[in-house]
């Protein structure tokens, strides 16, 4: 539903623009704190962005376990930005579409760098 919630949605639920925008908003900021804390070096904007959008589609759990963020943390920043690539698969499979946002993303990162 909206961007891909589906806390407190149920079947059957609709949204108005604003209101997904709105949910949006408030999920990322939660995201945000969480990234913030598994996160110990400062990085530019672009970086950071790149990053959020990945904790948001894997789980802030699974981000701030990741290499991502041990290669980050370790000083390793363009090899972070790099394994962003592995995040391609769902179910043990390669999904095109992961694929192109884990592109995006990778670019994103190493822009800020």
């Amino acid at each position: 539903m909206c961007y891909g919630e589906t806390d407190g949605v149920r079947p059957g639920d609709r949204y108005t623009v604003a209101e997904c925008k709105a949910m949006l908003a408030r999920s990322l900021e939660g995201y945000a704190l969480k990234l913030e804390a598994c996160v110990t070096r400062p990085m530019a904007d672009e970086t950071y962005a790149a990053f959020l959008s990945l904790s948001y589609n894997i789980g802030s759990g699974g981000f701030c376990m990741s290499s991502v963020a041990r290669l980050w943390n370790a000083g390793d920043t363009r090899a972070a930005c790099n394994a962003m690539l592995k995040f391609n698969r769902a179910a043990g499979v390669t999904m095109p579409g992961l694929t192109r946002r884990r592109t995006h993303e990778r670019a994103l990162c190493l822009k800020g760098i």
